[in-house]
């Protein structure tokens, strides 16, 4: 099992703390996930990446780019490998043009339906896929999708993003699931501007407001959203997190075959893999004849 971050933010705001210092911090989860590591962070619009296969928490260079990574995205990833041996091939995030993205899950008959998954990605894409995990396969399957809906270097609606982060799901389901087999399929994607995120079988959680900022007496950029629930459906921070990290953020675990976005504009979705509504939780609702997207417009319900 591994563990994923992503942020977005109006701002470039540095992730240290998230990364190394908190107690639960990204890196400290890897002594139980000691098979590779990888961060994503996005300058002027382009991502750079770093990988490496060695253990989060024991590798300098990881400790050294975490304290000055200051971005308004990034995604992170420590890597338990259950497909794929340990290697900076097989290492998350994967990137491809602006997009980059990270799994946590499993897909247990893997080399049974291998050559299907593969059949999923288009020509031109299939041979960016140089490792041999599940994860990697997934992440070129929904470049694919997306792809259909405009060219990847272009802009996408948000809806389109979840909707193929929904197909993926789907049909990844449609080939792998069996009476002995569940994909566990928790994924996270972004290209610096939108970023979405589906709990698929592995715990996730996000947040998109503290209690109190602690920047709130020197930061231009404060509003009332960063220390309360959005009431316009726009926000000016969404975290994800496999799980809640100490801090003065207020956070809220996705049940399994939920998603949660945030587009160009830092506009906060929820909707559901499957395309069922979730609970009205605002006033305004986005409706795409793909999906329909629900604002989060208020306190979320204690679970």
């Amino acid at each position: 099992m591994c563990r994923l971050f992503g942020f977005r933010s109006v701002i470039p705001s540095q992730v240290h703390r998230s990364l190394v210092l908190a107690e639960n911090a990204l890196g400290v989860q890897s002594h139980k996930h000691p098979d590779g590591w990888g961060v994503a962070y996005y300058v002027d619009g382009c991502p750079h990446l770093t990988r490496s296969a060695a253990t989060a928490l024991g590798d300098a260079l990881f400790h050294r780019l975490s304290g000055v990574v200051a971005s308004e995205t990034v995604l992170a990833h420590v890597r338990q490998a259950t497909q794929g041996k340990s290697s900076v091939l097989n290492s998350h995030p994967f990137q491809y043009g602006r997009w980059v993205g990270a799994h946590n899950g499993d897909i247990p008959n893997l080399e049974e339906v291998r050559a299907e998954l593969r059949a999923e990605i288009s020509p031109r894409l299939l041979r960016f896929a140089l490792g041999d995990t599940d994860s990697e396969l997934l992440f070129f399957q929904f470049l694919s999708r997306l792809a259909e809906y405009g060219p990847l270097g272009g802009s996408h609606a948000l809806a389109d993003v979840v909707d193929a982060l929904r197909r993926t799901v789907r049909r990844t389901r449609e080939i792998c699931d069996t009476a002995q087999h569940h994909a566990l399929l928790t994924l996270l994607f972004t290209d610096g501007q939108s970023l979405v995120a589906c709990q698929g079988g592995r715990q996730l959680y996000y947040s998109t407001y503290k209690r109190r900022c602690s920047d709130r007496e020197v930061c231009a950029s404060l509003s009332a959203e960063c220390e309360a629930p959005t009431q316009t459906g726009r926000v000016n921070h969404l975290i994800v997190s496999s799980e809640p990290l100490q801090g003065e953020n207020v956070w809220v675990e996705l049940d399994e075959g939920d998603v949660v976005g945030v587009d160009h504009g830092m506009r906060v979705v929820r909707a559901r893999l499957d395309g069922a509504d979730l609970p009205v939780l605002g006033q305004d609702i986005v409706d795409s004849p793909k999906i329909r997207l629900e604002l989060v417009a208020h306190a979320p319900v204690a679970r």
